[in-house]
């Protein structure tokens, strides 16, 4: 997929000379509450990528300038070109595409056995990346209207990408964070949503157990230039004040929370979140999340009406590992919609069925996720007024 150069974007580049990536220091990217868009991005009529076509955000140009320029310096695992991909005939819409290289050289999973485990500074973790790989460090202006001071977040290329602009947020790597998700994480996670100008930039989180590979606090954000089926998937509420709705539809049933507005309700939507993820976890509860643009909660809707940001929670069966011999791993992008495949024979076979086979192996067993629900509900309806 072909990146525009940002002409005004070099701070963010690193220097001619790799003896001096080192000594740059890391640039910040600082923006500030009025720069998140929660309205006025929609997909386009007729095309399918607006990485072609501008006007990009500042976030976007920023990200994309810097992530082109450490392809073309070898930063990565392989280099990422267009990917072959098609839409699965069928009433789901799974977006599916073929990654061999990713299949092939992605970084083996660490010995997890925990959904809980403590992180280990012994494995692999975010301190240990080379110069270079730190695009820039996340930084929000605080301001005058109370709103919560957001922790700096640096911004990672990940070596082995799904898609272009595939980054990792890392909160503060040097607290040794576990893989459990925090406000802030996610906090960052919905704003840099918030930040692109682009409908397809999503950003996601899988917990230990949920194929998280490495066990430092970290999310995914990535640009897929293709509508998903969870942008406009209908849901039924869960909660009477409408902060709780569960999504029935396929991919996979999961909990919607949405927020149209910035503020004191995006603050409420994160710490809600949190909430319920701080119970699957301590619960020993797999779970997958994905941040995206979307309509708002009730029937279905047109995946253009993209009015405010959704939040889909999956709880699932603990996986430990990477199952081998697989079309694809059921994680974050996966129950969203968007399926990497692993093999050419595989994509060329996928069908609609076979994919939805997949997935359901995944899920919780039905009486342990109508638990899950009703806990969830009880959690909700002890927020405070």
């Amino acid at each position: 997929m072909a990146i525009p150069h940002a002409s005004n974007e070099t701070s963010y580049l690193l220097p001619p000379n790799k003896e001096d990536w080192e000594g740059q220091g890391i640039p910040d990217f600082v923006y500030e509450q009025e720069e998140l868009m929660m309205e006025g991005v929609q997909w386009p009529r007729g095309a399918l990528s607006l990485l072609n076509t501008p006007p990009l955000s500042h976030f976007d140009s920023a990200l994309c300038s810097a992530w082109r320029q450490r392809m073309e310096l070898g930063l990565f695992r392989y280099p990422l070109g267009e990917l072959p991909t098609q839409t699965l005939p069928g009433t789901v819409g799974f977006v599916a595409q073929l990654n061999v290289e990713r299949g092939v050289q992605r970084r083996c999973p660490q010995n997890i056995k925990s959904v809980r485990q403590e992180f280990d500074p012994e494995q692999f973790n975010f301190n240990q990346i080379r110069p270079g790989e730190v695009l820039f460090r996340l930084h929000r202006k605080q301001d005058c209207s109370g709103t919560v001071q957001q922790e700096d977040i640096l911004v990672v290329i990940n070596v082995s990408p799904l898609e272009w602009g595939h980054v990792l947020l890392v909160p503060e790597p040097a607290r040794g964070l576990p893989q459990r998700l925090l406000p802030g994480a996610l906090r960052a996670g919905v704003e840099a949503v918030l930040l692109s100008s682009h409908p397809g930039f999503r950003v996601g989180f899988n917990s230990l157990g949920g194929l998280a590979s490495v066990n430092h606090l970290h999310l995914h954000g990535y640009y897929l230039a293709h509508r998903l089926p969870v942008e406009g998937a209908p849901s039924e509420p869960l909660d009477p004040r409408g902060r709780l709705h569960v999504l029935q539809a396929l991919p996979a049933p999961g909990f919607l929370f949405y927020t149209s507005r910035p503020g004191p309700d995006l603050e409420a939507l994160i710490s809600r979140v949190c909430r319920a993820t701080d119970y699957l976890t301590d619960c020993e509860i797999a779970h997958n999340l994905f941040v995206t643009r979307g309509a708002p909660p009730g029937k279905a809707t047109s995946s253009s009406a993209l009015s405010g940001v959704r939040v889909i929670l999956w709880p699932r069966r603990p996986s430990f590992g990477i199952k081998e011999g697989e079309a694809f791993n059921v994680a974050l992008c996966e129950l969203a919609g968007h399926l990497p495949v692993k093999t050419a024979q595989d994509f060329s076979s996928l069908t609609e069925a076979a994919a939805l086979a997949l997935i359901r192996e995944c899920l919780l067993p039905p009486a342990q996720a109508e638990d899950v629900r009703a806990a969830l509900v009880a959690l909700i309806a002890r927020e405070e007024e």
